[in-house]
C-alpha cells in the first residue's frame, strides 16, 4: 500500500516552517501531534553552518518528505556563540548540549562547519564535539554527518586526517554509485551530481584496515563522498547533498562582493554564465537518501526509545 507523506514535527513558530508549508511540505502543529497515535522518529540537527535558519530549512524539507512522521530538536554546542544568527532565534529554539545528554533520540545529525581549515583539536568547541560523538554511541540509534561534521567524525573514530587542498573544491560534481545493494541506496542511479564546497579533503588511502568503514560514494573529480561507518551506527556525507538550488550561488557572488579569489563553481551555472539561473541535478537523490535513512531508522530502532543503546538492533522490524 502507498502511504500518504507524513508531517513533520517542528516549532509552531519557526523561520522554517512557512517555507516547507509553501513548498508543499506537511508541517505539524505541536497541538496535533500530541493527538496522533504514533511515536514519531526523534531526530536532532547539531547545526554548526553560519546561516542556521537557511539550513534548518534545509534539513528539515529533507526530513519532512517521508512517509514518517519525524519530530526534530534544534542543538547548539553549548558554549559556542553563534555570530551570524539572531540570539532571539537561538535561544527560541535551540537546545545545549548538556540539556539534553540524559536523552535518547533515533537519528542524530551534526552538519558542516566554517572551520575547516583549523586543526580539528583548535577548534574551540572540539571537546564538547568529541563529547556528541561518544554520545551518540549509548543515546543514539544512527547518525548522519554532513562535510566538516563527516570529517570530524571519521577523524575522532578513525583517526583519519583532513588535507588541505590546493583550491577551493567547488561546485556541483558527478558521483558513482560504488553499493547499489546498500539500504541506503536504494533507488539510486549508477551516475548522478552532488554540490561541493569544502577546501579540504579525507583519503581513500587512509580508511583504517578492520575498521569496516565502506565507500558507498565517489567521485573521480571530488573524491570520497558518502561512507558508511556499522560499527558507529553512522553515515559520513562528505559533501552538500542537501543545498539548495542557489547554495552555490550565494557562496559564489557574497565572495565576490567580499572582493574575494573565488573560481566559477564547476558545472553549475548553465554555459559556466553567472548571470543565468542554475539547474538542480541533486535534489531527487537528496531526498531518496535521507529517505532511505529514515526508513532504515524505522525499521531497526526500538519500539520504546529508551531501550536505544541497551539492546541491539532488530533489522527489518518496525519501530514505530
Amino acid at each position: 500500500m502507498l502511504r500518504e507523506p507524513m508531517p513533520i514535527k517542528i516549532p509552531d513558530d519557526l523561520p522554517a516552517r512557512q517555507t516547507l508549508a509553501s513548498e508543499g511540505v506537511m508541517v505539524m502543529s505541536e497541538a496535533h501531534a500530541v493527538r496522533q497515535d504514533i511515536r514519531p522518529m526523534r531526530i536532532g540537527l547539531l547545526n554548526l553552518m553560519p546561516n542556521k535558519i537557511k539550513t534548518e530549512t534545509q534539513i528539515a524539507r529533507l526530513l519532512g518528505s517521508t512517509p514518517l512522521q519525524v519530530e526534530l530538536t534544534l542543538v547548539k554546542m553549548t558554549h559556542h556563540v553563534a555570530r551570524n544568527t539572531p540570539s532571539d532565534h537561538i535561544i527560541s529554539f535551540y537546545r545545549d548540549f548538556q540539556d539534553l545528554r540524559s536523552e535518547k533520540f533515533d537519528g542524530f545529525i551534526v552538519t558542516g562547519a566554517p572551520v575547516e581549515t583549523i586543526p580539528f583539536e583548535d577548534v574551540t568547541y572540539w571537546d564538547e564535539l568529541c563529547q556528541v560523538f561518544d554520545w551518540t554511541q549509548t543515546n543514539v540509534h544512527s547518525s548522519f554527518n554532513i562535510c566538516w561534521g563527516a570529517q570530524a567524525a571519521v577523524h575522532h573514530f578513525h583517526g583519519m586526517p583532513k588535507y588541505l587542498l590546493p583550491g577551493k573544491a567547488f561546485g556541483v560534481y558527478r558521483h558513482r554509485n560504488l553499493a547499489p545493494a546498500s539500504h541506503y541506496l536504494r533507488g539510486f542511479s549508477d551516475d548522478f551530481s552532488i554540490p561541493v564546497s569544502r577546501w579540504t579533503e579525507v583519503r581513500r588511502t587512509d580508511i583504517p584496515s578492520g575498521s569496516g568503514l565502506k565507500v558507498l560514494m565517489e567521485s573521480d573529480e571530488a573524491g570520497l563522498c558518502l561512507l558508511d561507518d556499522p560499527k558507529h551506527r553512522s553515515l559520513q556525507m562528505f559533501n552538500h547533498i542537501e543545498y539548495d538550488t542557489t547554495s552555490l550561488a550565494d557562496e559564489y557572488f557574497r565572495d565576490v562582493a567580499g572582493g574575494k579569489e573565488i573560481a566559477l563553481p564547476a558545472n553549475y551555472f548553465p554555459k559556466d554564465d553567472p548571470t543565468r539561473p542554475p539547474e538542480n541535478r541533486w535534489r531527487s537523490h537528496a531526498h531518496l537518501l535521507f529517505g532511505n535513512w529514515i526508513n532504515e531508522l524505522y525499521q531497526t530502532t526500538p519500539f520504546d526509545i529508551e531501550q536505544i543503546g541497551r539492546m541491539p538492533a532488530v533489522e527489518g522490524k518496525d519501530a514505530a
